[in-house]
Order: structure tokens, then sequence, then C-alpha cells
């Protein structure tokens, strides 16, 4: 096992695309047989140890550089069961260190051509341009902040190469007006919902339109999926289409698992020509939770935050990834997803305001089952000043029967259904009522969660069973009379 890092090595290094020159190779080698045993380094060519509190992000099987999954846990990965959540680690080993400020810095995604490299030879290049004279002046300097401002020189223009230029601020979006009617809404103080619906398994869309027709008049917009559970079916673009041909708000989804850097930038593109306005960028949930043949498991191209920052940029500076200016830029107000009970919940209030500060307008959060422990996750929140400048948006599920309740609770990564709630599910089940028993749970949390602080709607995640939708938010007196 690697000196530093928790997490086991199994994978091989990567392999350069091209044959580098010798002394490069020879460097390679060198830095192999140093970081190889300390850190489990497999050589990616594009190294953030001194932003990851030198444990390597590459141990996660999903490749993420920016942050945990919505799947995140103390104890273990959900993809790989026998490593701990690498990302976790990195977490606790930064709070523990002091250095989780360093953490809200937006990476870049990985630089494949340096793939399989050294990233020995961007440093040493970097440091001869400050010059050595200068470099030991400031280390060896007694001037408060001097060392910091040394290495930050060195390797900060390495990390953040100027296609990328990354930072941990926050970056308001350049417009004024709402470019979408559930951004109106929200930015006027109404307590909004949204309902998701599944898109259909064929090219027959009748189920579909009519849960649009059905759903637009009790909910601000309607969320299509990006192939939840890394299981096909109609892309969430054609069904955000189709939502704007029956006059209903579509919020479509982007799910990184299946997306290039290339595919994103020209999805949105398209997106916004057709009129689409609202994007919910997520991770994805892994290929391991597919049904086989398994897809590949152990990298995406780019993760939610890195998703972010593109668009956010596509959007306010009109420039593609490679810096290609765009004339008429794309309009939209960007979502992403925010995991309450995943992990830490210091950890998660992290990395929320690193996807604000990213881009992210508003949060569509994971399933809730437990409302009363929302006002830890919300104040640690507040304690980073996130409140202000984003909406969240609560996710609730009405529970059809107990075994979809096990099933939740076991299986779906960043879902904890408490005690009480399993029993009372288990126990209705046994009466033959678990469905209504499922809609009154709803209900309760409904109503606790309009009286949270810093909460600015609900987002129903009926799981197939849409036709629930009206009755949830008629009784919870959000709509009183469908418009």
């Amino acid at each position: 096992m690697p000196g530093f890092t928790p997490g086991r090595r199994y994978q091989p290094p990567f392999m350069p695309f091209k044959r580098q020159p010798f002394k490069k190779r020879v460097l390679a080698k060198i830095e192999l047989a140093v970081k190889s045993p300390l850190f489990g380094c497999r050589m990616c060519g594009n190294c953030l140890l001194q932003e990851t509190a030198f444990i390597c992000p590459m141990e996660c099987p999903k490749g993420l550089r920016n942050g945990p999954c919505g799947g995140s846990t103390p104890e273990r990965c959900y993809v790989d069961e026998s490593r701990p959540c690498i990302w976790y680690k990195i977490y606790e080993r930064s709070f523990k260190l002091g250095r989780e400020a360093q953490l809200l810095e937006v990476l870049p995604p990985m630089d494949w051509e340096k793939a399989g490299t050294d990233a020995w030879s961007d440093v040493f290049i970097q440091a001869k341009k400050i010059g050595v004279g200068t470099i030991l002046s400031g280390l060896t300097s007694r001037e408060a902040g001097s060392v910091s401002r040394t290495l930050d020189s060195i390797f900060r223009p390495v990390r953040q190469p100027d296609w990328w230029q990354g930072d941990g601020e926050y970056h308001a979006p350049k417009y004024t007006e709402p470019v979408s009617e559930l951004e109106r809404r929200l930015k006027a103080g109404e307590f909004v919902v949204t309902a998701e619906i599944a898109p259909p398994l064929s090219v027959n869309t009748d189920k579909l339109a009519r849960h649009i027709n059905v759903l637009k008049k009790y909910a601000a917009a309607l969320n299509f999926t990006d192939n939840a559970s890394a299981t096909p079916r109609m892309s969430s673009l054609a069904c955000s289409k189709i939502a704007l041909e029956h006059d209903a708000e579509p919020v479509m989804q982007l799910s990184a698992r299946d997306k290039t850097r290339i595919g994103v930038q020209s999805e949105v593109m398209g997106a916004s020509a057709l009129g689409i306005r609202n994007m919910l960028c997520l991770t994805g949930d892994s290929m391991a939770m597919s049904p086989g043949p398994k897809g590949r498991m152990d990298i995406v191209d780019i993760d939610s935050i890195q998703m972010l920052w593109i668009l956010r940029r596509m959007r306010d500076e009109g420039k593609y990834l490679d810096g290609r200016e765009i004339k008429v830029p794309p309009k939209y107000f960007l979502g992403a997803a925010a995991s309450p009970f995943a992990s830490n919940m210091k950890f998660q209030a992290l990395r929320e305001q690193k996807k604000v500060n990213a881009g992210a307008q508003f949060f569509q959060t994971n399933l809730v089952f437990n409302a009363d422990d929302l006002d830890e996750w919300l104040n640690e929140l507040a304690q980073r000043d996130v409140l202000n400048k984003v909406h969240i948006l609560i996710g609730v599920a009405p529970l059809k029967s107990f075994k979809m309740a096990r099933y939740m609770n076991n299986k779906i990564p960043g879902v904890f259904i408490p005690e009480n709630i399993m029993k009372r599910m288990e126990a209705a089940e046994t009466l033959g009522n678990a469905e209504e028993e499922g809609v009154q749970i709803a209900l309760e949390l409904i109503e606790k969660v309009k009286t949270k602080q810093g909460v600015n709607g609900i987002h129903i995640m009926a799981v197939g069973w849409e036709e629930i939708v009206p009755r949830i938010v008629e009784e919870t007196g959000l709509v009183k009379e469908p418009a």
C-alpha cells in the first residue's frame, strides 16, 4: 500500500500517446519510481497533489478531480467497495491540516496529451522562468506569507494553464434579466415546485406528452433525466424540446459520465438555439450501476464542476474552452445537484460552495427523508456565505412500497431513509396501504421543508409515479388551483 494515500493502488500507469525525448523518458521513470510507492502515482501528467493534501485524486474510480460525487460516504466508495472514498479522505486530511481553502480552487480537466508523461518538467520550466535567486529569496524570507506566495508562483501556472485559469472565487452571472421562467419565479421570491419526468424507453412519446401536459400546471419547470442509473433512455435534450412544444418549461440534465468536453459544449449550444434555458449539470451515476455489459468505470472526461465552469464562461465570456470567441453566446440558467446527507456536512457544504463559485445558480438536492437535520447543512452553507448566491430546491420522493424504500436506502448513493420511516413503510406494507403511507410521508416532509430559511422550493422525483404529483402539490397548498 502506498505510504501517503489511503486507497489501495492496482491500476497501471497511463501510457503516453507519443514517444517522448530521452530526457523526458528518464525523468518520467524517476518520477514514477519516487511517487508510485508514496502516492500511488499513475503518471497522469497533470499532477494535483499540492492541492489535494498529497492524496492522489486519480485514485477515485470515477477519476474526479474537483471533489467527491453525491455518493461519497465515510465508509467506502460505492463504485469499488473494497476501497475508501478517496475524496472523503482528501477532505478529511485537508480539514485536519487547515488546508480546506485550497479545495475551493476549480481544477482543470486532464490534458490527455500529457497522460503518461512526467509532471516535473513543467515545474522545472516554471521555476527557471522565475529564477533560482528569486525562489530562494522567497523561501528564506521571514516576511509573512512569502513561502506560500513563492510556491504558488511556481505551481499555480502549472496546474492552471491559460486555457483554464480556474480559481476559488465566486463568479456572479454577467446578465441581469432572468433568462427562463424558472429563474424569474425564483428571483421573485416564489416557493417553486419542479418535478421530474422519466424519459421513455422507446420512441413513443404519447405517455411523455400526457405527463408534460398534466404536470406543467403544477410545476414551474419539468426535469428530464439523462440516463439515470447509467441506463439508456430517450435523451434529455429530445424530451426538453418536446416539453417546449407543449408550452412547458424544461430543465435539461447533463450527465458528465456520458459527455466529453467537446460534446457538452456542442450540446448546450444546440439546446440554447432550440430555446432550452435551464441546464442541470451532474457528474452522473457510475457505470457500475448499469445493466451489463458494463462500460468504462475508471474515468470521466469532465466532472460536474468543470462542466459548470465551462458553461458559465461560454455564456458570460463568450468563449469556448479552446479560447475561440462565440459571437452570439448561449443563454441559460445553470443548476447543479447537492447532496446534504452524503457525508460530513462540512465537507458537503464546501463542495456546494465550490459549485456555486464555478457557476451554479440553483441546486436540486438528492432525496431528503429527514427534514429536521437539514438545518445543520443549511447552517454550514450560511457560514460559507452561499445561501444568498444560490436557489435551493429540496428533493422529495413519494415512496410507493417498502421494497422501494429499502432499495433506495441500501442501493442509491447519497440517499438515507431514517429508521422510523422504514418502520412506517414496513407496517403499511403489511396492512396493504404502502402507497398512501408514502404520500403522507412526502406531505409531512414538504410541510417541514417549507419552513426552512434558505430553501426556495421543492423538487419532486416521483420515480415513475408522475400521476401522484398533482395531489401532492395541491394538498401542500403550493398550487391551490391549476393554472
